[in-house]
């Protein structure tokens, strides 16, 4: 079977998941195309980056990402690292001609996320956003009901992506708490998710106004390895740059509304990443913590039947679960990591654009950007097209 040389940059969190899922696509999901894990790229000694990437399963290791990017034996780039680093990464890459993957959001700006779209279209070569949680098998299950009209004329659409690690006033100024690295905090940090997953099952988002809000404007410096790519440690305490909190309200395309909160002081909530719609002829609502979960409520049965009823998205016949396990036997958060990359060796191999790809980045990027914009003059903003 052909192969297709991987080079991974970033090593930590999602050089991890992204691993892993490189080791696993193949084994459980069928493909002619296979990921050779060639080298992993990190801001880390030699050592440290050496062991992970033999721990992680690649055959050498880099610190040097332009150097990584250029070389003549890589086909494709997977971009997993801060936001700040995504522009140059993946305009690199594309120059290069490697096809790319890139983590979320995009970039830290709307401009940022247009160069990118525009430097790969120009190069020619495929390209992803990993908007994971849409490889839910619930959550795909979900699409495809809406789709067939099992919620009739939405009304409502409610999303809440609610974490709470920052909670604690004395949690150091890690990287996504400057928005020159990150770009915004929980607005782009989980509310992107939020947002991807409204628009993937209600569609496009035309209006917002939005709320932002910091609740902590000072934290201490963090100690060695915990800032930014490559940043030192210091002592003392410097200033929080992003927001703590995101409120917005939307107006979608079918003219059913939006209510959507993203927070990381939200005590007790791990990874709360959750979504309701609301339609004329039922409902439906999802748990990230109970991602194997989907509830629906169908409003076309007799009165007496009437409730929300939980589906166990297990069955060989969902989305992605054929690959797995018996039905019952449930996945975990990496095994949408899997997904992805099994679709985007799908759409190499098919030579077909996969899904979530640069254009639904872009996309996502200009309601992130519409409610900044919004939070500072107080108004209505109109997301550009």
């Amino acid at each position: 079977m052909p192969e297709i040389n991987v080079a991974l940059i970033g090593h930590r969190f999602m050089g991890k998941a992204h691993s892993n899922a490189y080791r696993q696509a193949r084994r459980f999901f069928s493909g002619k195309l296979i990921p050779r894990m060639k080298v992993l790229c990190g801001k880390a000694s030699v050592e440290e980056l050496e062991e992970t990437a033999r721990l992680y399963g690649w055959e050498e290791s880099d610190s040097e990402w332009e150097r990584v990017v250029e070389r003549k034996d890589i086909d494709m780039v997977d971009v997993a690292t801060p936001g700040y680093l995504h522009h140059p990464m993946v305009i690199a890459a594309a120059a290069a001609g490697k096809h790319i993957l890139c983590e979320k959001p995009l970039a830290n700006s709307l401009s940022e996320a247009k160069d990118m779209l525009k430097a790969v279209e120009k190069a020619g070569v495929m390209h992803m956003v990993n908007f994971s949680y849409r490889r839910v098998p619930a959550v795909a299950f979900a699409k495809k009901l809406i789709e067939d009209g099992i919620l009739g004329d939405v009304y409502h659409y409610h999303g809440a992506y609610l974490q709470d690690w920052i909670i604690d006033p004395e949690f150091p100024l890690v990287w996504r708490l400057e928005k020159k690295f990150a770009g915004s905090g929980a607005l782009g940090d989980i509310g992107a998710h939020a947002i991807d997953l409204a628009e993937y099952l209600n569609g496009e988002i035309h209006g917002v106004t939005g709320m932002l809000t910091t609740f902590i404007k000072e934290r201490p410096l963090p100690a060695e390895g915990e800032g930014a790519w490559g940043a030192k440690g210091q002592k003392g305490k410097g200033k929080v740059t992003v927001d703590d909190d995101a409120n917005l309200l939307a107006r979608f395309k079918n003219g059913s509304v939006g209510v959507f909160e993203s927070s990381r002081f939200a005590g007790g909530r791990r990874n709360f990443n959750t979504w309701q719609v609301y339609g004329s002829k039922g409902s439906m609502a999802f748990n990230q913590e109970r991602m194997n979960e989907l509830e629906l409520y169908d409003r076309t049965e007799p009165s007496d039947r009437q409730g929300f009823k939980t589906i166990s998205v297990t069955e060989a016949n969902h989305p992605y679960t054929g690959a797995w396990w018996p039905p019952g036997h449930i996945i975990g958060y990496e095994h949408t990591f899997v997904h992805a990359i099994h679709d985007f060796l799908t759409g190499l191999e098919k030579d077909r654009l996969p899904e979530p790809n640069f254009r639904h980045g872009v996309r996502n990027q200009a309601v992130l950007d519409a409610v900044e914009h919004s939070a500072k003059s107080g108004r209505w903003q109109k997301v550009p097209r």
